[in-house]
């Protein structure tokens, strides 16, 4: 209360019950309005925000309404949206709500009085509450357990290795109900309990047994790691498959483990390709060791450099309109340097390959360019270009009064907010808020969307019609983006909750949270520093 007061003392608040400070003159005054709007937007900026529901319609409701009122509508109404924005945001599939324990979990919370519950959380859904479930089909499996002395059952085994290499039996009783899973049993002390039981061996699974001891042997397990390490190498790459190919009728075999005499299987397989990847190896490696070669390479990639630090830098969701254009003049002028220093030539002389090189990047820029790119360029104040963009002596003067408009603050640039925050923001961000900067200058966005649509349209959900697929890439898309942007995304046991678990598993938990706060999309990992500090580099461009 007392800073309430102070407040509108200072600030010369009337009718806050205190009176005005005289002494306050009026350049102290413009000063203090200027701190207090910007704790106001502090303090705007740090309240929480969330996903907003749609309003509910108001229209024919009326208090008094005790029907209405019996059955809270309302309520109701708002716990149907956010049902189905669970259902929108995380991509679960429409067909979840035929599921009972899905209906029955929410009408046991309608019909009980449990104020503050919360849903369990992730560790007591696979322990705790795993265990607690386990015991509780065990006893709904019991009456049809009682009903086996009298109506008879069959046992059916299935043998199997767990994670852990351990043998184990599955029992599985199977009756009229329908198979019924019963136990899992180490298999090692069952002749050890029961000597009577007798058991004849598979031939075929001995013998596969005997090939694998022989192949045990040291100079055979090389040859065979060499064999599959060329493999590896062949298939794991299309191009490399595609050579491959071009000098091969037959395919490699890629033989499962499992099978029998996987590894004998697949030296014959190799015995028979020994001409085709004879002339394979001989092609690849008088490529890999001629030097020429690799300096026709250096010599790509360096005058592309530029080219490609360009496409990287602007392959971004971020405002980047005004900097596309002295990009582009800067790329040239690099990719023209690498060029003539490797043809080792003078600025005069001329060069072929430069040549067919600026006239498609002019090309292509006289395609895409628009007057927005110049204009976006222009806006910078501290590029003072106007004259070289503006050769029309009209044009340029036109354009000198709105710079003046806009140093003065006057005609459209009069508001309180434009005239406050012009001498505290950077150039880039005064001028988003009038628009022209907000535009990107890559459709990356988009094509990242169609992964959306590829998780749609999965195999599943291929019967879905186009407009509803639309809805629903368009919720899913924009819910998830509207979250990320919320405090609430990187707080608690909602921290970006979006990111699978299960797909990292194998990672144990750690740092799966760090990885996917590195973009929007899906976890990707590169290994280029540059690309990782790319948001600093581009902001050294402002």
């Amino acid at each position: 209360m007392r800073q309430v007061v102070t407040r509108a003392h200072l600030l010369k608040m009337t009718g806050k019950g205190v009176r005005v400070c005289q002494k306050v003159t009026i350049a102290k005054l413009i000063d203090l309005k200027k701190i207090d709007n910007k704790a106001t937007l502090r303090v705007e900026k740090s309240k929480t925000k969330s996903v907003s529901l749609p309003l509910v319609s108001t229209q024919h409701q009326m208090d008094t309404n005790t029907l209405e009122n019996a059955f809270n509508l309302q309520a109701r109404q708002i716990l149907d949206q956010e049902i189905a924005r669970m259902f929108y945001s995380f991509g679960m599939p429409f067909h979840l709500a035929r599921n009972p324990h899905y209906r029955k979990a929410f009408a046991y919370a309608a019909n009980n009085q449990i104020s503050g519950y919360q849903p369990p959380g992730y560790n007591k859904l696979r322990t705790t509450l795993l265990q607690n479930e386990r015991r509780h089909v065990e006893n709904l499996l019991q009456p049809i357990k009682n009903a086996w002395s009298q109506k008879g059952m069959s046992i059916v085994s299935d043998g199997w290795s767990d994670p852990q290499r351990r043998s184990l039996i599955n029992f599985m009783v199977v009756t009229k109900s329908g198979p019924m899973f019963l136990k899992a049993i180490d298999c090692l002390i069952i002749e050890a309990e029961f000597p009577s039981i007798y058991w004849t061996p598979c031939v075929v699974h001995t013998l596969n047994l005997a090939l694998k001891n022989i192949c045990a042997c040291s100079w055979i397990t090389q040859i065979a790691d060499d064999a599959m390490f060329v493999k590896n190498f062949v298939m794991n790459h299309s191009m490399r498959l595609s050579i491959f190919n071009s000098f091969n009728s037959l395919k490699l075999l890629s033989i499962a483990p499992t099978r029998f005499a996987s590894t004998i299987v697949m030296l014959k397989r190799f015995k028979q390709l020994k001409k085709g990847l004879q002339e394979m190896a001989k092609f690849v490696k008088n490529t890999l060791l001629d030097d020429k070669w690799w300096d026709k390479v250096d010599y790509i990639l360096s005058f592309t450099s530029a080219i490609y630090n360009v496409l990287r830098r602007t392959d971004t969701e971020a405002s980047s309109l005004h900097l596309v254009y002295e990009m582009w003049d800067s790329m040239i002028e690099k990719v023209k340097n690498v060029i003539y220093q490797y043809e080792r030539k003078e600025e005069s002389e001329g060069s072929t390959f430069y040549e067919v090189v600026h006239s498609i990047l002019i090309d292509r820029w006289t395609k895409s360019s628009t007057p927005l790119h110049c204009l976006a360029h222009s806006l910078n104040p501290r590029l003072k270009c106007f004259k070289r963009f503006f050769l029309d002596v009209d044009v340029r003067r036109k354009v000198n009064i709105e710079f003046a408009n806009f140093s003065d603050g006057r005609e459209g640039f009069d508001d309180l907010d434009s005239l406050n925050y012009r001498g505290q923001m950077d150039p880039k961000a005064w001028w988003l808020i009038h628009g022209l900067l907000a535009q990107p200058c890559s459709s990356s966005c988009c094509e990242r969307n169609w992964n959306t649509y590829s998780f749609i349209h999965s195999l599943k959900r291929n019967k879905m019609t186009p407009h509803r697929a639309e809805d629903l890439v368009f919720v899913h898309s924009n819910l998830r983006l509207h979250s990320r942007n919320t405090p609430h995304y990187h707080q608690e046991e909602t921290k970006m909750w979006d990111v699978a678990g299960d797909d990292f598993g194998s990672l144990d938990d750690y740092g799966i949270l760090e990885i996917a706060s590195l973009s929007l999309d899906e976890p990707e990992l590169e290994d280029d520093d540059e690309y990782i500090n790319l948001d600093f580099k581009f902001r050294s461009y402002i």
